[in-house]
């Protein structure tokens, strides 16, 4: 039986829609961790519908740490001025703001990294097994595998959140999309952290 409580739970936990929950629940026989998991592909599924609109409308928004030392702008991008006004959409830039001064990433996806910088980073890998006796196809899936953890790096969409590591950044928006119901983009940012003095002899 899904009773309100369990909906409630859920809705607390993922976002979604009180009937968005309740369908996943039940479609999960009331296992609420397979029922997070019908819910992100199902906004997996919504938001690469959403993937063509353009994003006219959003915000600029800002994230200063504690110490005064370091500093995050990002512009994220919607589709209308409606929701570039919801709490919710606020919420999720400052997140992200807060995510790209903590962990300082270089680009926002791996589509944004120059070829020529990929490609480097491929020989160096490749480098490194050229000694190995591992199958070419072994040798190639060790690369792709170091390319991702490098994107996971380096790439803000592809870094683990800062508060739920279960996730990605690019997930979280993607779950976002599902809920707010529009498409969400990372247009750039900029990071700033406090020059330290120089020291003279």
């Amino acid at each position: 039986m899904i009773d309100a409580k369990m909906v409630a739970d859920l809705r607390a936990k993922t976002g979604a829609g009180m009937v968005d929950c309740k369908k996943a629940l039940e479609e999960a026989n009331g296992d609420t961790e397979k029922a997070i998991e019908i819910l992100r592909v199902k906004g997996a599924m919504k938001a690469a519908k959403k993937a063509d609109r353009e994003t006219a409308e959003g915000l600029v928004e800002a994230y200063i740490h504690s110490n005064g030392r370091v500093g995050a702008l990002i512009e994220l991008q919607c589709e209308t001025d409606f929701v570039s006004r919801n709490p919710e959409f606020h919420a999720l830039a400052h997140e992200i703001a807060m995510q790209v001064a903590a962990m300082t990433p270089f680009y926002v996806s791996p589509e944004d990294i120059p070829a020529g910088l990929i490609e480097k980073e491929k020989a160096i890998y490749l480098a490194e097994l050229a000694e190995d006796k591992k199958p070419e196809e072994i040798k190639v899936k060790i690369v792709e595998g170091k390319l991702n953890k490098w994107y996971a790096d380096v790439c803000l969409l592809n870094q683990p959140w800062v508060k739920d590591d279960s996730k990605t950044i690019g997930q979280l928006i993607t779950e976002k999309v599902a809920t707010i119901g529009e498409k969400i983009v990372v247009a750039r940012f900029s990071r700033i952290e406090l020059a330290p003095k120089n020291v003279t002899e």
